[in-house]
């Protein structure tokens, strides 16, 4: 272990198999918080690699609280957050929509960590239940199509790292694993990075890790979501190839805004703009919601392009089918719980 140390602190890649053996002994206990500190301070210095990634999500994943789910291509929309951005909670808004537009979401987050609002405190804000049992969450995803996989819940051993994550306040390796790490079996997946330079290994890291099709994105300003402030950059995963596309706001029927036209706030003032978007208002936090449900809908393969998958966000806020999704999941967890 010392030798693996001194590899990275001499800013030296690790392979996949040495990343695997670090994030062992890390989610067992047996690294103090000095070095899980050290470690994950080092590979941020150095650059964190595809291989370093893909050995410890998979390290993650295998020590996963199981959830089984008997719908096909499950999907996932969540991001690495670490942007910086202060932006509104984005795809914890867009999850209602593609659910509500018949794809099958296992949303998985967390509460804020260098942020001021995660997904997390959303979904506690709007009252629901955090920490639900395996079998009551696959109630959930089978009959509603829609469930928040709490983070710390379905992974009780990132209990090793929470302190010092939340201590050291900057995105690390592990934000840009986060959603590598879903315990659900996932068919597709749309994420955002907030590393431009990751794009294209995240998006191979995915297929590795079994998505059959994926999107990984990287908006204007090194936002971890789709972008209404300039281009977007995403890798696009699908029958085993790696695409690259950029994507303007105007291409897709949307004027270009500045990242500050949807600045967000707390967890309670964040809860009222995603609920001012579901029933439909119209504003800059709108517009930015279609474009990432068009997208997360591109990303699941529900629809061939992008604007057919804005036009699908598009109705399924104006016909209430969004807000009645939430409504739906809000009843669902009372009955089960």
């Amino acid at each position: 272990m010392k030798q693996l140390f001194e590899k990275v602190f001499g800013r030296e890649h690790l392979t996949r198999r040495e990343a695997q053996q670090i994030a062992e002994k890390m989610f067992e206990g047996e690294l103090t918080d000095s070095q899980i500190a050290a470690f994950l301070t080092a590979l941020k210095c150095k650059g964190e690699t595809a291989e370093e990634m893909a050995g410890i999500a998979e390290t993650i994943q295998k020590k996963a609280i199981t959830i089984s789910c008997e719908k096909e291509n499950i999907m996932d929309n969540c991001g690495t957050g670490g942007d910086q951005s202060g932006s509104f909670n984005i795809s914890t808004t867009a999850a209602f929509v593609l659910a509500a537009g018949g794809v099958t979401v296992a949303k998985h987050g967390n509460r804020s960590i260098s942020s001021k609002s995660g997904s997390a405190d959303i979904f506690e804000c709007l009252g629901l239940d955090l920490t639900l049992s395996p079998e009551k969450l696959s109630i959930l995803l089978n009959e509603v199509g829609l469930a928040f996989l709490f983070a710390p819940h379905m992974h009780p051993k990132m209990s090793y790292v929470m302190s010092v994550r939340k201590e050291l306040g900057t995105p690390t390796i592990l934000n840009l694993i986060g959603p590598l790490t879903n315990p659900v079996s996932l068919g597709s997946q749309l994420m955002g990075t907030y590393r431009r330079d990751l794009v294209k290994e995240t998006a191979k890291t995915l297929g590795e890790l079994g998505r059959k099709r994926a999107v990984v994105v990287n908006g204007a300003g090194g936002m971890d979501e789709a972008s209404l402030a300039g281009t977007t950059h995403f890798a696009l995963l699908e029958k085993g190839q790696i695409t690259m596309h950029e994507l303007c706001p105007e291409e897709v029927g949307f004027a270009r805004l500045p990242i500050e036209a949807i600045r967000g706030g707390n967890a309670e003032q964040n809860t009222e703009i995603l609920l001012s978007i579901l029933r439909n208002q119209t504003s800059p936090y709108l517009d930015t919601v279609l474009l990432n449900a068009g997208l997360g809908f591109f990303s699941n393969g529900k629809v061939k392009s992008i604007q057919e998958g804005i036009i699908l966000a598009r109705e399924c806020i104006s016909c209430g089918a969004a807000f009645d999704k939430l409504q739906q999941l809000i009843q669902a967890q009372r009955e089960v719980a």
